[in-house]
């Protein structure tokens, strides 16, 4: 099987198990909005948030060293999952031992009464993404895409169990996440019968050396990632405006707002995982800048139209999965889930540029473009919130998303050279925005506006999207 169509493959059975999934999430958020008030909506989103920022720390960017050198084929793969193994229980020995420390600065107040629970949310989702990952290395593609879909149903039978039947709140998410985890990790390990890469003898001190080099650069790089996430979040909580409510509350308005553009990266998500195994497995192929070229083209159009599909039905959408009946505070989210869809939309080509660097071990790059985006976020954020209240948060996030591609467009084609259209970019983006502004103003004759500029973004981006994807089929 040739490049193009191993692509094409490995992106449709990541489709199969990640439409699941993504649908079982989705109708979560609507669970979570209905049964648990906004406050305590805004601390589980902190936890969640929190977990993406200390989990790279603690696991030492255990998801990228892992995709890295279990699928080069220079490495015994039984030595590369135990030594990950000892590697990932050793920090979570670390993580453990840190986070009761943690409770005593004020930012992080809301870990008080979570603390066991949270320990081991953390740990279960670090052990299921050891598996996860391991089994994706192996190309055991259909298999990663099944636990897909059965960990995020027991995810959402034990909210159900927990959340709608016992009303347990925040501790019934956290219990449901650690059982789900657990789930999956048993799963995948009788399935994928990864006791048989598990041995004290497989354990290789010169691997772990080598992936820690590996990792070094990343481990700050996802954490400032996390750092823009969870700044974003902080910043709501603790900050003062004499225009906007700030505080619990608004973090979770904030969070569900965040939650709506998941759709555009549901697309991403399935595309990025097959594409992340093919940008590792051919960058020392003669034709391998033009591969990039291509599926570039593709995944860019791909992005732009179903943003701006998104945005026709942004209203109805966060109207049925963030209902407002019970809580009417939720009835802002849809205002401010506009902007942050352009910035999902970039982050997910940010992640794109970010596989060129992994495939090429030009991570340091990773690590300065991302500290970009962070300095900006959080600079954004502290001149912005106070002003605009949630909607400077979705301003910053978009803004450190768009400097960190445009450093990352012109760094990364360095190490692979390939075309770029960026006044079509450009283009693209500012008819995004146009839409979200008529969507937050509610404009006149707004959704025939929409309607038009949508249009628009489609008949820039279509014609690009079928040449490629024809060559793609052909090959």
């Amino acid at each position: 099987m040739n490049k193009y169509k191993k692509l094409v493959f490995n992106t449709g059975i990541f489709a199969i198990g990640t439409f699941g999934s993504k649908v079982l999430i989705f109708l979560l958020t609507r669970l979570y909005a209905h049964n648990i008030d906004p406050v305590n909506n805004g601390i589980k989103d902190l936890l969640e948030t929190t977990l993406l920022f200390l989990q790279p720390v603690f696991t030492f960017a255990l998801q990228e060293y892992l995709i890295r050198f279990g699928l080069d084929k220079e490495y015994d793969k039984r030595e590369v999952f135990t030594t990950s193994g000892i590697i990932t229980m050793t920090g979570m020995l670390l993580m453990a031992l840190t986070v009761p420390l943690l409770r005593g600065i004020p930012a992080l107040d809301f870990l008080k009464g979570y603390t066991i629970l949270f320990i081991l949310y953390v740990a279960m989702s670090s052990v299921r993404m050891l598996c996860q990952n391991f089994v994706r290395s192996r190309d055991m593609l259909k298999l990663f895409s099944v636990d897909g879909i059965l960990t995020t149903l027991m995810l959402l039978i034990f909210n159900i169990v927990f959340i709608s039947g016992m009303h347990m709140g925040v501790k019934g998410f956290l219990l449901a996440a650690i059982l789900s985890d657990a789930f999956s990790t048993v799963f995948l390990f009788i399935a994928a019968r990864l006791n048989n890469f598990v041995s004290a003898d497989y354990f290789s001190k010169s691997l772990a050396k080598e992936m820690m080099r590996f990792a070094a650069p990343l481990i700050p790089t996802i954490v400032m990632w996390a750092i823009t996430s969870l700044s974003d979040r902080m910043f709501i909580k603790q900050m003062h405006s004499d225009y906007h409510e700030l505080g619990e509350g608004a973090v979770s308005i904030y969070g569900f707002a965040n939650k709506i553009p998941n759709l555009i990266s549901l697309v991403s998500t399935i595309f990025f995982q097959a594409w992340s195994m093919s940008a590792i497995t051919e960058n020392s192929s003669a034709d391998r800048n033009k591969f990039y070229e291509k599926v570039y083209s593709a995944y860019e159009s791909i992005m732009f139209i179903a943003a701006a599909g998104l945005l026709i039905i942004i209203k109805p959408v966060t109207s049925f999965l963030v209902p407002s009946d019970k809580f009417s505070e939720y009835s802002s989210v849809y205002m401010y889930t506009p902007i942050l869809v352009t910035a999902v939309v970039f982050m997910c080509f940010n992640q794109f540029l970010g596989s060129i660097y992994s495939a090429t071990k030009h991570s340091r790059n990773s690590c300065w473009t991302a500290m970009v985006a962070c300095v900006v976020n959080l600079l954004m954020n502290y001149f912005l919130i106070p002003l605009w209240g949630i909607q400077g948060a979705a301003v910053a996030t978009l803004l450190s998303y768009l400097i960190c591609f445009w450093t990352r467009i012109i760094d990364a084609r360095y190490y692979v050279p390939f075309r770029f259209n960026g006044g079509k970019n450009i283009l693209n983006m500012v008819l995004l925005l146009s839409m979200s502004g008529i969507i937050i103003a509610d404009v006149k004759l707004g959704a025939l506006w929409i309607i038009i500029l949508a249009a628009a973004v489609t008949a820039i981006n279509y014609k690009a999207l079928l040449i490629t994807v024809n060559k793609l089929l052909k090959r």
